[in-house]
């Protein structure tokens, strides 16, 4: 990576991730790599912390698809998007010598609400009832009426998000290298008014999915973008597709999306 030298560090202000963080400063000098505070002169945000950490630094850095990312856990708990280790340096300084990593771009979900604000997401976008009352949407697939959803909301998951909540209400996980969306249901109700699909369905990335939200006096939804959530009132359209950005991250080449499934969930 002889053009990619600037690198932004990404980590929750305490203490132990601090002195963390400080060690890992001191080593790129070593290699002709440079720390820098301000995220829009790097060309390498590395995230230091979990899985959570690494949506925030995504999200916090504005889904730069001119940047790589690179995940550093400090945690006990498996990453999915971390392939290093705060507690073993050295093999990040190894694999770059060796070049032993290798590059995966993973596709980004867009939302627009009402036609005029846009998000990005690399996990899931989920839209649920703010209150506990079941609300409906009519659901759309390429502007054509598919189902009308009651129940208390649907999880739109990119590949990499399908192994989080997504996996929890029973959907599939998806290998990163297929474009594409999953949509997850949130206790729907079926009966003779209301009739949905009753299970997860995957769409090509190709593909646009509507959300009308039915305006009953429960439109007021609570819209997660990945670890984040907005509430805006009165909304009455929701638009998503396949983002026209991919994240693109640094990965040891010996250790693929299904081999940390395996590890975190087998």
């Amino acid at each position: 990576m002889p053009d990619r030298r600037n690198v932004f560090f990404f980590y929750k202000n305490t203490e132990e991730t601090k002195q963390q963080v400080e060690a890992l400063k001191a080593l790129p000098n070593d290699y002709n790599f440079k720390a820098v505070e301000d995220h829009t002169k790097a060309n390498i945000i590395v995230s230091v912390g979990g899985d959570g950490t690494f949506l925030q630094a995504v999200r916090k850095t504005g889904f730069r698809d001119d940047a790589l990312y690179i995940g550093i856990n400090n945690t006990d708990v498996p990453s999915l998007y971390a392939d290093f280790h705060t507690s073993n340096t050295q093999k990040i300084l190894d694999a770059m010598a060796n070049e032993e990593i290798e590059v995966r771009r993973y596709p980004t979900i867009s939302v627009t609400i009402d036609g005029q604000t846009s998000f990005y997401c690399l996990n899931e976008c989920t839209v649920r009832s703010s209150i506990i009352k079941t609300f409906v949407m009519e659901v759309s697939i390429d502007e054509k009426p598919f189902e009308t959803f009651r129940g208390d909301g649907l999880i739109i998951s990119t590949p990499t998000g399908s192994s989080g909540y997504n996996k929890s209400v029973k959907g599939a996980v998806v290998d990163p290298l297929l474009p594409c969306l999953q949509i997850s249901e949130l206790g729907s109700l079926n009966n003779n008014r209301y009739r949905t699909l009753g299970s997860s369905f995957i769409l090509s990335g190709q593909r646009k999915l509507t959300l009308d939200i039915v305006q009953d006096g429960n439109d007021y939804p609570v819209i997660g973008m990945d670890n984040e959530a907005l509430s805006i009132q009165h909304i009455e359209r929701i638009e998503i597709k396949l983002g026209d950005k991919e994240v693109k991250t640094v990965k040891l080449k010996d250790n693929s999306f299904w081999e940390k499934v395996q590890r975190q969930f087998l």
